[in-house]
């Protein structure tokens, strides 16, 4: 009877222990979600108002940029504005008799140079012909000729316009050349704004790339930061350990550094494309497996509240 007895919990103890050897211990790591803030435009870092592990609100601002050009492009933006403007309002309104006198009057002067200039190239050209004079003296006089009755034909087409009024289409043109410059300044706003380098969400600022005085070029990455309550859980396995894990299914996760368990729910399964990425350590798998990423997240999030990132933990499958 004894020796059925001591078979029996013999027996017990043996798939007591084959129980527990199925159980597998995983490590992973504890992540947050990341942002990255770049800038649009290129400058140098004037201030910096924030330091690394500050926690900053949306719209706050992290850096300025010194960005000098803008203030050119803008003084050339609002002539360019001021001078379509009363183009536009010049067309709409129509000239007046001071400024057909005033055209009339820049003809007649127009008219003399041109007559002097003619009258220079007649006289010019025979001596050329002679070798009494360069030909660079000629051709200085002749482009000058060219130049006395360019700006003749541009005065008689302007005379002619506000003679006979200004037409639809000089109108439109005119509008069309106002809106442009206009966009030029709008344009010039937006790379002014663009120069205030701000908190796109609350966020604590994890990693600040460039300091002050250093260069920004466009797309680079100027501040990196962790956004609140994001806080999971990821821990890789290869494809055969697949059926111990289900979506939505509660697990306990061990924080090693608190000495804790954290509730928590599977909430994504996704195949990695690579090694590199994989999360759990001194891996024990066929090299030929696919690697899956079990993301976790925490059932209350209080719970992880003061978590520290990149820190490790382990489950039990």
């Amino acid at each position: 009877m004894k020796k059925i007895s001591l078979f029996i919990s013999g027996a017990i103890l043996l798939i007591g222990c084959n129980q527990k050897s199925k159980e597998k211990i995983i490590q992973g790591k504890t992540e947050m979600e990341e942002i990255a803030i770049t800038g649009k435009i290129a400058g140098r870092i004037s201030y910096v108002f924030v330091k690394e592990g500050d926690f900053v609100r949306k719209g706050d601002t992290l850096a300025v940029l010194d960005i000098p050009e803008i203030d050119a492009k803008k003084s050339q933006a609002a002539g360019a504005v001021e001078a379509a403007s009363a183009q536009y309002q010049m067309t709409v309104k129509g000239a007046t008799d001071n400024q057909l006198t005033q055209l009339r009057a820049k003809k007649s002067a127009l008219e003399e140079q041109f007559a002097y200039a003619q009258k220079s190239v007649d006289r010019l050209k025979n001596m050329v012909q002679d070798s009494l004079i360069p030909q660079q003296t000629y051709d200085e006089a002749y482009a000058k000729y060219q130049g006395a009755k360019a700006q003749l034909e541009a005065v008689n087409a302007e005379i002619a316009d506000v003679e006979h009024g200004v037409r639809v289409e000089q109108r439109k043109m005119a509008l069309g050349q106002k809106n442009r410059a206009l966009g030029a300044m709008q344009e010039v706003n937006v790379a002014e704004n663009e120069r205030y380098i701000l908190s796109p969400a609350d966020m604590t600022v994890e990693t600040i790339t460039l300091k002050q005085g250093e260069l920004a070029l466009p797309g680079y990455t100027l501040f990196k930061g962790t956004l609140p309550g994001t806080t999971y859980f990821r821990f890789t396995l290869p494809e055969n350990e697949l059926g111990k894990i289900k979506k939505n299914m509660e697990v306990k996760i061990h924080l090693e550094y608190d000495k804790r368990d954290i509730p928590c729910k599977i909430n994504r399964v996704k195949q990695l494309p690579s090694y590199a990425n994989i999360a759990t350590a001194y891996p024990d798998y066929d090299m030929q497996q696919s690697l899956f990423e079990i993301q976790a997240v925490p059932l209350q999030t209080s719970d992880v509240k003061d978590i520290f990132q990149k820190t490790t933990i382990t489950i039990k499958l």
